[in-house]
């Protein structure tokens, strides 16, 4: 069973960087892609970023593409870095992973079957 557990949210002001960590244990086979999702207040949870760890192949949504980076280290703990952050990030972040080898829609939340508990960002203008 993968365990993971986001950290790293907080209140920053617009053009402000934050950088949210995941731990990453359990179930290596359940962590074939890795992704960040967010979901806003009164919105349905999307995916913005995620991660193929065996090639470090990456990909983004359009909306924060250029301003956030996805990665991994030798210890599986992922990270999103968010850069030159906007009002419209505010958003409680979640990492997941799954253990599907082939992603028919990458950034969707139904491909993925690990949740950690989520890490609430708020950024202010």
């Amino acid at each position: 069973q993968v365990r993971l557990v986001e950290s790293g949210g907080g209140s920053v002001q617009a053009g402000d960087s934050l950088r949210l960590s995941c731990e990453v244990s359990g179930g290596r086979y359940g962590r074939r892609y890795m992704g960040w999702f967010r979901q806003p207040p009164g919105q349905k949870r999307a995916g913005i970023a995620l991660i193929y760890p065996s090639t470090g192949a990456t990909h983004y949504a359009d909306s924060v593409k250029g301003r956030f980076t996805i990665s991994q280290d030798d210890n599986a703990t992922l990270y999103l870095q968010m850069n030159d952050l906007a009002p419209e990030d505010t958003a409680i972040y979640y990492c997941a992973s799954t253990s599907a080898g082939r992603l028919s829609q990458p950034l969707s939340p139904d491909e993925y079957n690990n949740w950690g508990q989520g890490t609430q960002v708020t950024v202010s203008s």
